[in-house]
């Protein structure tokens, strides 16, 4: 069984004036998600902000989140990283604290092998009981995740069942969908695929359109799901300019200030990451007007 299906949010880290992790605005944002219909929430992930996060940080953040939410919807922890002990040290951590499953990305830096990954993947795994998502990101990793590699992992590896997959390429998508005969959870990772990746046998998206536009982002893939394609396809061309605008510089810098816009102070961005150029941020609200997120 998935461990959801529909959009979950990619959600980002607020922080306070002094730098901190703002819980309490946490709080409202995951309310906020749950009151408008996301189906999961993904803490700590590359919209999170997760790798300017101290160890500490980032497992009271998992820790808070699976509190607050409170099994009203499944809560799913950013735990990868480049360094297999450290994935582990913080997958163990998060299972402890009642995450409902882990969202590995490929690591980056090391370019490893594909047999690399494999064995990071499978000696990760071994470790935790809970489901796992493998995320693929080669445009930020610097290594891609094959269609064979993962099609080996989720035949020899009971809890690796799902793929989050963000490389862009349809072909590459198909190619592993095949390969797995679909016996695989497939998440769209980028916002302007989730009809495509629903339409080769994906049950979802990870998203960070999600984080200002919850109920349309859920209804592009509860309106697939149920049949309705016209209505899926209509909300997906609808939403292409505003993810367009939330892209225009590298993630997370225009869904941070996007969220800001909206009235609930996530506060800045950590460093090395800068505030959005002026001319990017007037496309941005254009296009958050145009969708009806901002008024007028």
């Amino acid at each position: 069984m998935a461990i959801f299906k529909g959009a979950g949010v990619a959600i980002v880290t607020p922080f306070t004036e002094n730098n901190e992790v703002n819980y309490d605005k946490l709080g409202e944002l995951l309310d906020f998600q749950i009151g408008n219909g996301t189906d999961s929430i993904i803490i700590c992930g590359t919209t999170g902000e997760a790798s300017t996060l101290s160890h500490e940080e980032h497992l009271e953040c998992i820790r808070y989140t699976v509190e607050k939410v409170n099994k009203r919807i499944p809560v799913i922890a950013g735990t990868g990283s480049n360094s297999t002990e450290t994935a582990i040290y913080l997958s163990t951590e998060a299972e402890k604290y009642g995450a409902d499953g882990l969202l590995l990305v490929t690591p980056y830096y090391n370019k490893a092998t594909q047999r690399g990954l494999s064995e990071h993947f499978t000696e990760i795994a071994k470790t935790v009981d809970i489901p796992i998502i493998l995320y693929n990101v080669p445009s930020r990793t610097g290594c891609n995740l094959l269609p064979k590699t993962v099609a080996e992992l989720v035949k020899n590896v009971d809890n690796i069942v799902g793929i989050k997959e963000a490389s862009g390429d349809i072909s590459h998508v198909a190619r592993l969908m095949s390969l797995t005969n679909g016996d695989i959870d497939l998440y769209s990772g980028n916002d302007d695929q989730i009809v495509p990746l629903l339409s080769l046998g994906g049950i979802g998206v990870i998203s960070v359109l999600s984080n200002i536009a919850p109920k349309e982002t859920h209804d592009i893939v509860a309106s697939y799901l149920s049949g309705d394609v016209r209505k899926s396809l209509e909300l997906q061309l609808k939403y292409i300019p505003l993810i367009e605008a939330l892209f225009c510089e590298v993630n997370p810098i225009p869904i941070k200030k996007a969220v800001n816009l909206m009235g609930f102070e996530v506060g800045h961005l950590r460093r090395p990451l800068t505030e959005m150029e002026p001319e990017n941020m007037e496309k941005l609200v254009k296009a958050m007007k145009e969708c009806g997120i901002l008024n007028s």
